[in-house]
């Protein structure tokens, strides 16, 4: 019954209007109220550890609806975590943030849109992932260059084994984050 509603167009453009509003709202706070974010973001991170650690929780596992990469806020919140500390509460977002470009290609039919846009890579790269799945999806997520988002929202509307792509954007950018994390720790001190 879920998988019917999420083909029934109403849904679909409610969705994309949902996160079309997300969108505009973050990039209209990181132009114009940028200062006053800053200054929550400190207050609540200086009140407390478990409100610190909710709050990089939240931002880090909802930035998938705003397309922003998950350096950004990791690298907001290096000089308040111990490094351990920051990879564990860095993975979990990876996971939920990827789930939610997963599972979002298929409500809003993110793959139309890449198609259209991309159609050459993205048909080299589903040809790609129908032979070598597990390390393209590694690969792609620790490369610095490449958005995560995209092969998160490909795998989705490919219906890659959820189980084998969630391992790979883990351990891809799980890596790579957990390589910021302990080499900026050491350029901070």
């Amino acid at each position: 019954m879920a998988a019917l509603q999420l083909h029934n167009p109403r849904v679909r453009y409610s969705l994309f209007a949902l996160w079309l509003l997300v969108v505009v709202g973050a990039l209209y706070l990181y132009f114009f109220q940028r200062e006053a974010v800053q200054l929550e973001m400190r207050s609540a991170l200086s009140a407390s550890f478990w409100i610190a650690a909710i709050t990089y929780l939240v931002i880090g596992s909802l930035r998938a609806f705003t397309l922003v990469p998950a350096t950004f806020p990791l690298l907001i919140a290096m000089p308040f975590f111990d490094p351990w500390v920051l990879v564990a509460l860095t993975l979990p977002c990876i996971a939920i943030s990827s789930s939610i470009c997963y599972f979002f290609a298929e409500a809003i039919h993110m793959d139309e849109v890449f198609e259209r846009k991309y159609p050459k890579q993205i048909k080299k790269l589903k040809s790609l992932l129908q032979t070598y799945q597990l390390p393209i999806i590694i690969g792609w997520s620790f490369f610095l260059f490449l958005p995560t988002d995209l092969i998160c929202y490909v795998c989705g509307s490919l219906k890659i084994n959820f189980k084998k792509f969630l391992f790979g954007v883990v351990v891809g950018e799980g890596a790579v984050y957990a390589i910021y994390i302990f080499l900026g720790d050491w350029v901070l001190r």
